[in-house]
């Protein structure tokens, strides 16, 4: 009876935990999804350990707890798989991102030095020694 109440309140802080990472959007709602219904077959094999007695003899396996070990195994692959395509994805999206960003880098620069060749070059040779200046009236006295 301890074990199955210990069960239930793990659970039950394992769904307020997965509450407060949804809240604060460090979860989203797929994957927490998940982890909320694992949680609630856990409850469930907790409250009615018969069921777990009920699913080996369905499966054909000997003992509940081997039913369990490899159904354990089998979603924490699934996790792993589902995390790898993430992944992926996300990898492929950052690259075509830096791709995008070079090429626009790019374009950014040729526009650059299309717009300086255009500009009239500002003359830096000080007045009076520019040719066909004549010196001020106010400059000779």
């Amino acid at each position: 009876m301890r074990l199955t109440i210990a069960a239930i309140v793990v659970c039950l802080a394992l769904v307020v935990a997965l509450l407060h990472l949804l809240r604060t959007r460090r979860i989203r709602e797929k994957y927490a999804a998940v982890w909320i219904l694992l949680t609630l077959a856990v409850v469930a094999i907790g409250v009615f350990p018969g069921l777990a007695f009920w699913l080996s003899d369905l499966v054909g396996v000997q003992t509940p707890a081997n039913l369990l070990f490899a159904m354990a195994c089998l979603v924490l692959l699934a996790v792993c798989i589902q995390l790898s395509t993430e992944v992926s994805s996300l990898e492929e999206e950052t690259r075509t991102l830096a791709e995008e960003v070079a090429l626009l880098r790019l374009d950014v620069r040729q526009h650059l030095v299309r717009v300086q060749e255009q500009l009239p070059r500002a003359d830096t040779t000080p007045p009076a020694e520019r040719p066909g200046d004549q010196p001020r009236q106010e400059d000779a006295r």
